[in-house]
């Protein structure tokens, strides 16, 4: 059987791919979180922010669209990032001397699973499933 998952209950958030989006997002993921009754945001925030710089800073045009909800099989809160971009998100190395590209590896290490959906229309879906 497919996994089904609620429709997001709230409008998402259309940013434009800039240095303001991250702030912005977490902002939204803070708003969400408190509508959904979740106490502590820390690792939403966390992830919100990485997914919407990834977007940013790699796809640089047309708009990030933000959406947060609660997953219908499991006590967890989807986060979903889109981008018009079809390149897949890398995971990087650990690299003492690198100044950035460590991210995904930190994310990958808070949330309980995440991944890429291409779209056939336009883009990708990079989304996380946080604990509540």
């Amino acid at each position: 059987m497919p996994a089904v998952m609620l429709a997001p209950e709230a409008p998402p958030l259309v940013l434009d791919p800039s240095d303001a989006a991250p702030g912005k997002a977490r902002r939204y993921l803070t708003d969400r979180f408190r509508e959904l009754g979740h106490a502590d945001d820390y690792v939403g925030r966390l992830v919100v922010t990485e997914l919407v710089t990834n977007s940013y800073k790699h796809v640089g045009s047309g708009h990030i669209i933000v959406r947060i909800f609660p997953d219908a099989r499991e006590p967890l809160t989807v986060i979903e990032v889109w981008d018009e971009s079809r390149a897949l998100p890398v995971v990087q190395g650990e690299d003492d001397d690198a100044e950035s590209g460590r991210g995904l590896l930190l994310m990958a290490q808070l949330v309980h699973d995440w991944g890429v959906r291409l779209l056939n229309e336009e883009g990708k879906i990079t989304w996380a499933r946080c604990a509540r």
